[in-house]
């Protein structure tokens, strides 16, 4: 999943930045509204992280002008602001969350899965689809009582091609989700995630149709051959 964190703050942006990474997604770090608003423009988010005190215009601002470009990208406040009246605002605007500084990292990831589980329409942590079991927190797989511990490529990958089954992603699309601005993609990455993901769960599950992507099979994998 790959996220984008906009924070004034070079200590605060440094340190968020390498936990998030280091739990296993992908963020890109800007240090303006106007970097995030280019950046929000140009590639399709699963989250936003954003402080309120940026030093060109509010974050407040980017998020109207956010919601105003029928943006749904589900935004998480971090600010320093603490009164009630500052929480209303933020989310009558159009955040989905709100975080006081200081804040644990445990406790952020804790409101990434609580987003993406709304947003997927479930009700507890888990992602299920036809057998097959995704557990975001520890990046495990478990299909036919086996488990199975997935590279956080991997996982992201799986997570990626199940929020639409049936549907192919183009291995540019994979790569989006995959990389950010500071990482360099070898030209078969997608290719080799895509292969240790079928050693492991099944060749079923994971299909792709020439020129176009990679796809899970809308139907129970068991009724495939």
């Amino acid at each position: 999943m790959r996220l984008l964190l906009v924070e004034d703050d070079e200590m605060l942006g440094e340190s968020l930045q390498k936990g998030i990474t280091g739990a296993g997604y992908v963020v890109d770090w800007v240090k303006s509204a106007n970097e995030g608003s280019f950046a929000i423009q140009s590639i399709l988010y699963d989250l936003l992280i954003l402080d309120l005190g940026l030093p060109d215009y509010s974050g407040l601002e980017l998020i109207k002008e956010i919601r105003n470009q029928n943006n749904k990208v589900p935004i998480i406040i971090i600010t320093a602001k603490d009164t009630i009246q500052d929480r209303v605002i933020g989310l009558d605007v159009g955040a989905d969350d709100y975080l006081i500084k200081p804040f644990s990292l445990d406790e952020l990831f804790a409101r990434f899965r609580a987003i993406f589980r709304r947003l997927g329409g479930r009700a507890n942590l888990l992602i299920e689809y036809y057998g097959l079991t995704l557990n975001p927190k520890t990046f495990e797989a478990m299909l036919d009582d086996e488990i199975y511990k997935l590279s956080n490529k991997e996982f992201a990958i799986l997570v990626a091609l199940l929020e639409t089954p049936g549907a192919p992603l183009s291995k540019s699309q994979l790569e989006e989700k995959l990389y950010g601005w500071d990482d360099l993609a070898q030209s078969n990455t997608v290719e080799v995630f895509i292969h240790g993901l079928r050693k492991k769960l099944g060749s079923k599950w994971i299909k792709n149709i020439r020129g176009l992507g990679y796809f899970i099979p809308k139907v129970p994998v068991d009724a495939l051959k």
